[in-house]
């Protein structure tokens, strides 16, 4: 059998990077992986260094890839901002456009949302959210990504998937929009400030209930999706499964570095650790640990977003779970998990 020929869009990324090392791990599967730098981590996938927002560049790129059979679609242009539409959707219609002019035999596009999508960056909303919840005031590139696609593929021989983790938590040094790097780094250098572990966030943050996504549950999500003749045309929630509050793991996690117990501090982590890339030069020299800088690791901007977040964030996905994928996670365990492999790649000591 003819294998199949994945092109995984924004393959460096948290979710990219689990989307190609869950379709290694499936095989049977060309791959290959799409962004401006190299992969970063190790893997057997062809990686092409493309600048997709430039057409021209893409064009020139992406034409020649004709056997393509499958999309995965998992990139974000800048920032983490949902409106910026004009950048988004550039981003996605120039990969998309290109490939399905030149790949006849494509069969399915997975395209990345998250959950913004339902509003949950702009205060409290409906929870659980339900993939058939309506549409917030927009703008929304989520929705224009969407709307795109649905618009692109009519009268086309292949289907979409949509898929909306929420934050996702996964291996992805250099990589800054990532909440397990910088609440990684955040208690390293308490720990060596020999200060307490204060959780930054607003009181409300503190008690609010949270569902988060493994990256590598969702990679292996996506992979068994694209295949599944169930999965066309619908969109799935992804989480691990369960719910959390930070009052109930902020202090594993402290323990788990050695921090002395800290209380509820609201303050902001971009002022806070603005003068903190020198802590965590010493901190990698000491310990001979890789030698990311701290803003490869950590965007505080977004480490501020996150915490401020004072509202249950909650995304239902027993849909994806009543298709037939069931795999979970306690997120305890997960933080537990990718700690440990963290300290064994010399990424914190």
């Amino acid at each position: 059998m003819a294998k199949k020929k994945a092109v995984v869009v924004g393959a460096r990324g948290t979710t990219g990077r689990n989307v190609v090392q869950a379709l290694e791990q499936d095989g049977g599967w060309d791959i290959i992986g799409l962004s401006r730098q190299p992969a970063g981590y190790d893997t057997k996938a062809k990686f092409i260094s493309v600048d997709i927002e430039d057409i021209k560049d893409a064009e020139k790129k992406l034409s020649k890839l004709t056997d393509t059979t499958h999309i995965f679609y998992c990139g974000l242009a800048g920032g983490f901002e949902a409106e910026n539409v004009e950048g988004n959707l550039a981003l996605l219609k120039n990969a998309v456009t290109v490939l399905d002019k030149a790949a006849p035999k494509l069969e399915r596009v997975i395209l990345t949302e998250g959950g913004k999508y339902y509003g949950c960056h702009l205060g409290p909303f409906k929870t659980p959210s339900v993939e058939t919840d309506p549409r917030h005031m927009p703008p929304n590139f989520y929705y224009n990504q969407q709307d795109f696609l649905t618009k692109l593929k009519k009268g086309k021989n292949w289907d979409m998937t949509v898929v909306r983790p929420e934050i996702v938590i996964g291996l992805s040094a250099g990589v800054p929009l990532n909440t397990l790097n910088f609440i990684a780094v955040y208690a390293t250098i308490a720990r060596e400030l020999d200060i307490p572990f204060d959780f930054p966030g607003r009181p409300a943050a503190w008690h609010a209930l949270n569902k988060y996504t493994d990256a590598e549950i969702l990679g292996r999500f996506e992979v068994w999706a694209a295949t599944n003749p169930k999965c066309a045309g619908e969109e799935f929630n992804i989480t691990n499964g369960d719910m959390f509050r930070w009052e109930y793991l902020w202090d594993r996690i402290g323990e788990a570095f050695g921090c002395r117990r800290g209380r509820v501090r609201p303050c902001s982590l971009t002022n806070l650790m603005s003068d903190k890339g020198p802590v965590w030069d010493a901190i990698v020299k000491k310990y001979k640990l890789k030698p990311y800088k701290m803003d490869q690791l950590a965007n505080w901007i977004f480490a501020d977003w996150v915490f401020a977040r004072d509202w249950d964030i909650i995304l239902e996905d027993r849909k994806r779970i009543a298709f037939g994928y069931s795999e979970i996670i306690f997120t305890e365990d997960m933080f537990d998990n990718y700690f440990k492999r963290m300290k064994a790649l010399k990424i914190i000591p």
